[in-house]
């Protein structure tokens, strides 16, 4: 059970993680066809500042955060963590943990409201004379904020009850 529970949340973080990616390298061709097709046909495509504002920096800056917590490079206690040792350090982690999943959750149920509601105006922005919806931007938010509070609820679960080997993956 365990193990497969890992599994899930491993699969998961790591695939949020490729379509942030794959953001990344869609961004790029945007960008680059928009600089190309202005400098050489003097004709942009039209809205590319606000395609690339509301779609793909959202996705490369929150979906993948499951990713990141995933691998511990989210939040860490190294000031003083050389110093905690057995209950103390399990303590902490487990304190830095519970915030951590508390913190994820209400910001996933915070911007699971307001893709809603932008949902529900059908929100939008206008650049030269064509309207770009940006109300499906909103609900990478509280997807990649509800990934992230999981893998850290699974962390909760992996300092309460440690596995035989390290259930996430952490830095060393």
């Amino acid at each position: 059970m365990r193990a497969s529970l890992d599994r899930f949340i491993n699969r998961i973080a790591a695939g949020l993680a490729l379509i942030g990616a794959a953001g990344v390298v869609v961004m790029l061709l945007h960008i680059t066809a928009y600089v190309v097709l202005r400098l050489f046909l003097a004709s942009p495509i039209p809205a590319t500042v606000e395609i690339v504002s509301t779609y793909y920096m959202v996705l490369v800056a929150f979906l993948p955060l499951a990713w990141a917590e995933r691998r511990g490079d989210m939040i860490t206690i190294e000031v003083f963590g050389t110093f905690y040792r057995g209950v103390v350090r399990r303590g902490v982690d487990l304190f830095v943990a519970v915030v951590t999943t508390a913190v994820y959750a209400v910001l996933a149920w915070t911007t699971w409201s307001v893709a809603l509601r932008e949902y529900q105006t059908g929100s939008f922005v206008i650049s030269l004379h064509h309207a770009i919806p940006t109300w499906p931007g909103y609900f990478a938010l509280p997807v990649g904020f509800a990934l992230a509070a999981l893998v850290a609820l699974y962390r909760i679960i992996d300092v309460v009850q440690p596995a035989a080997g390290p259930a996430l993956e952490s830095k060393p």
